[in-house]
């Protein structure tokens, strides 16, 4: 409790919200001071994508009368955890820790298999037979999976503060829990 009392002090001391986020969060770290490029906003657009594209699916379903599976709604939970760990991420980016080209490729490379395995399980869930789409759907896992693990383990794991794996893990465990959901009532 006397920890607790001294901190509160402490950030009542700093004299500003900002300083205390800061100091709270342990981001003592030097701001990103290159402007937002087009591209960055393109990539922000892009966090949005699955979400925009399930709830238009979910919609079109709900329109025809089917009836929406409980899967479904575990599956928006999840791409919500999701999604804001990866806008959290993208915010941390622009505001704090820049990343660089090699970085940057590896979440590329990571982020077109992500792309990959939702095509293939939107054809999937199209499908008469969406078995035929299992083992192409396991495959492209599996390398999208290597990808994030080569990103999360060459670049992340010296460089990233408390805050920062915090997001990368939402982001992560949000979509795989999300992926779960959507095979379960593909497959099950």
């Amino acid at each position: 409790m006397r920890k607790i009392t001294t901190q509160a002090r402490e950030l009542e001391n700093l004299g500003s919200v900002r300083e205390a986020t800061h100091r709270l969060l342990r981001l003592d770290l030097k701001r990103n001071t290159a402007p937002l490029g087009w591209t960055s906003l393109v990539s922000l657009g892009l966090l949005f994508l699955p979400a925009v594209l399930f709830g238009l699916g979910l919609g079109a379903a709900h329109r025809q009368g089917f009836a929406i599976p409980l899967q479904f709604y575990a599956l928006a939970l999840c791409g919500l955890v999701a999604t804001l760990g990866g806008v959290g991420d993208w915010w941390f980016h622009k505001v704090y820790v820049t990343v660089g080209p090699h970085e940057h490729h590896s979440h590329l490379w990571a982020l077109g298999g992500g792309c990959l395995v939702f095509a293939l399980m939107a054809a999937a869930s199209l499908s008469t037979r969406p078995g035929a789409f299992l083992v192409p759907i396991q495959v492209a896992l599996l390398a999208t999976v290597t990808l994030i693990c080569y990103d999360e383990f060459q670049f992340h794991s010296r460089r990233c503060r408390p805050f920062e794996t915090a997001l990368h893990r939402l982001l992560v465990f949000g979509n795989g829990a999300a992926l779960l959901c959507w095979m379960h009532w593909l497959f099950a």
